[in-house]
């Protein structure tokens, strides 16, 4: 059985070379910690804060996120589908997660605020009714992805091939229209 801290603040802490003890973390805050290329598997956050930290290529191979908050955090090349899918739920707030990958994950009602996603994976994912709210989506892969009414409406840098991906009630602004027909190089006029 794994030991449970309850409502410790980690911060300014160094987690790239000495990991972070394997644990049941609840309540906990992290601040300005660096986990890049650190080893963050097998561990369980459960209502844990994650703020300014670099999780970038962090290991987080079945481990635990359930209701984690991540704000302005770098959480680049993170492979979010090699986590424990059971009770998955975070939030992201103005963090880079470029290169991460989401794909075959159920993320209905994920909220997404002025993230940068560029080049991220969500193929096979179920993103019904997710928000991508002043988030930049450039080379974002969508394939057989659920996105049923998610909200793309200030998303920007999008290209989403509607004959591939479930989109019934997914809500665009005029502007962003041009990335659903980026696949028939047609010009659009202002």
């Amino acid at each position: 059985m794994q030991t449970i801290i309850l409502e410790v603040t980690f911060k300014g802490t160094n987690f790239t070379k000495n990991r972070l003890p394997i644990a049941e973390y609840e309540h906990c805050l992290f601040e300005g910690c660096d986990f890049s290329n650190g080893l963050l598997n097998n561990q369980t956050f459960t209502e844990c804060e994650f703020v300014d930290c670099n999780l970038s290529s962090a290991n987080i191979v079945n481990t635990s996120f359930n209701e984690v908050k991540f704000s302005h955090c770098k959480l680049m090349g993170l492979a979010f589908n090699s986590c424990n899918s059971f009770l998955m739920n975070f939030s992201f707030f103005d963090c880079n997660l470029s290169y991460s990958n989401f794909a075959h994950l159920k993320m209905i009602g994920q909220a997404f605020y002025d993230c940068n996603l560029s080049e991220v994976e969500f193929s096979n994912t179920n993103l019904s009714k997710a928000l991508f709210d002043t988030c930049s989506l450039e080379r974002t892969i969508f394939f057989g992805t659920n996105l049923e009414k998610a909200d793309f409406s200030s998303a920007t840098n999008f290209s989403l091939d509607p004959e591939n991906n479930r989109m019934t009630g997914a809500i665009f602004s005029k502007e962003g229209l041009a990335g659903l027909l980026l696949k028939h190089k047609l010009k659009i006029l202002p």
